[in-house]
């Protein structure tokens, strides 16, 4: 499957219309022909209501979505010798030469604020972020120069803006909170070229996310919709039936490249933050709580006792960092932010990223099957950067699972052997320092025996900032060895 950064154009299906016909049937008494002519024309008189209603959408939102172009000036080697083509350039330190080319490309936008003469219009960074040139052409075919006023690449959403002493139409932003898997969206933008387009679909899901290793913005989740997405769209809108702007298309997934059904647009709520950061700062600030999230396997959470509950597991934390100081330790589990439960790591990385630095963030925790509730002050992102840079600031800077019979096979440990194995370890973390090692066994912590990794996480964080014995049994040495931690 390739999935493509794009945007939209068409289809709408009306089954309503089989029903209609299978409403009006054949023969039948006149009492039954009325009855279902009169079925027939209400029929009608609702696709005309769904019809003025599209219509309604349409001259709201259409004057409130722009055409983005833009140039990039890209640089490509180029021969002046056609001998090149087969030997290279001369000599053996010879660079080949490089040639300037101006490479045009089209998105959309939304208006979202006017202040003054200028005007901001909301789109993504894949569309102009590396942009030496950007114009934006309103749907009345006026055309104005633009700049960027700033970009976040981790949710792929820019702002530029552009002036002028007229009146622009500005969109209503909604929200995406709002939204349930079947509600009716529009999508607007200018796919292929074919500017001002609407096309009609359903929220087919919510809480969708791109795939880990690929170039689709990871720092948001996407409303997954039908509404046709091609290229040209990115940027531009979905709205709902109120007209209210609900989402930014984005991507669509597609094995050819063209639209299948699968559009994705950023919930216009993960987007209303960039917007004023932008606007304030010029730049967009994330919140950081210093800590390593991820979601804990299955098969761990009973000896975890979590009783079944949904949240993320904190396996690291920096020392010195929000977190850190707001008591938090490896091996908790984060059940709920702010009141808001917690479904998966990647939903709290998100929300806090989208808390504001100095914020205060309640976390409410299960640690050894115990609820408890800490409050941290979030830190900036960018600042917090000095701490997270050195990574012997990390504890305890590995992670680690259960020997089980197939981890006992695998390093021919005794069969009532116990403990964690190490899973993976962090370069220059003092678990590193002391000689810790992937597919190390964890056997003893301070002359205590681990059984697994619940007590693993019980002993380390027993006596904080003192000295940690480990006892190991490692694949290489095969014997006990003793390391030292802190």
């Amino acid at each position: 499957m390739i999935r493509n950064k794009t945007a939209n154009s068409a289809r709408i299906g009306i089954p309503v219309l089989i029903l209609l016909l299978a409403l009006v049937g054949f023969g039948g008494s006149s009492s039954l022909y009325a009855d279902t002519y009169d079925s027939a024309k209400r029929g009608v008189q609702a696709l005309e209501s769904i019809q003025s209603s599209f219509r309604a959408v349409a001259q709201r939102v259409i004057p409130t979505v722009v055409e983005i172009d833009v140039v990039d000036v890209v640089k490509r080697p180029v021969m002046t010798n056609p001998f090149e083509f087969f030997f290279g350039p001369k000599g053996p330190n010879q660079a080949p030469k490089e040639q300037e080319f101006k490479q045009h490309g089209l998105g959309s936008g939304v208006i979202v604020r006017k202040d003054g003469n200028k005007v901001y219009v909301l789109t993504n960074n894949h569309v102009v972020g590396k942009a030496e040139e950007i114009s934006v052409k309103l749907s009345d075919q006026r055309q104005f120069n633009a700049k960027l006023v700033g970009t976040d690449e981790r949710k792929d959403l820019a702002l530029v803006v552009f002036e002028t002493k007229d009146l622009v139409p500005i969109a209503t932003l909604g929200s995406s909170d709002n939204l349930e898997v079947g509600d009716w969206v529009l999508a607007i933008g200018n796919p292929l070229g074919f500017t001002s387009t609407i096309t009609s679909g359903i929220v087919s899901a919510l809480a969708r996310h791109s795939m880990p290793g690929s170039d689709i913005a990871g720092f948001t989740d996407y409303i997954q919709t039908d509404a046709a997405i091609n290229r040209g769209n990115s940027g531009g809108a979905l709205v709902n039936i109120q007209g209210e702007v609900v989402g930014i298309n984005t991507w669509i997934a597609s094995p050819s490249g063209g639209n299948v059904g699968l559009g994705f647009a950023i919930p216009i709520n993960d987007a209303k933050k960039d917007i004023n950061d932008l606007l304030s700062k010029g730049k967009v600030e994330y919140g950081w709580l210093g800590a390593y999230i991820g979601n804990l396997p299955k098969e761990l959470a009973p000896e975890m006792k979590l009783g079944g509950v949904n949240g993320a597991f904190i396996s690291n934390v920096f020392k010195g960092s929000p977190a850190d100081k707001a008591g938090i330790q490896p091996g908790d589990y984060a059940t709920a932010l702010n009141g808001t439960p917690i479904k998966d790591a990647n939903q709290l990385l998100q929300m806090v990223g989208n808390l504001s630095p100095g914020e205060r963030a309640r976390f409410k925790l299960i640690r050894a099957g115990s609820p408890l509730i800490l409050t941290a002050r979030i830190t900036a992102r960018d600042q917090a950067s000095k701490i997270a840079k050195h990574a012997n600031r990390v504890w305890p800077g590995l992670y680690v699972m259960d020997v089980n019979d197939d981890i006992r096979k695998s390093l021919e440990l005794p069969a009532a052997n116990d403990g964690v194995v190490v899973a993976a370890v962090e370069q220059g973390s003092a678990s590193a320092v002391a000689g810790l090692r992937q597919g190390d066994v964890i056997e003893k912590i301070n002359g205590q025996a681990v059984r697994n990794v619940a007590g693993f996480y019980s002993m380390i964080n027993t006596k904080k900032g003192s000295e940690i014995r480990f006892r190991i049994r490692s694949e290489e040495r095969r014997g006990g060895e003793e390391g030292r931690s802190r």
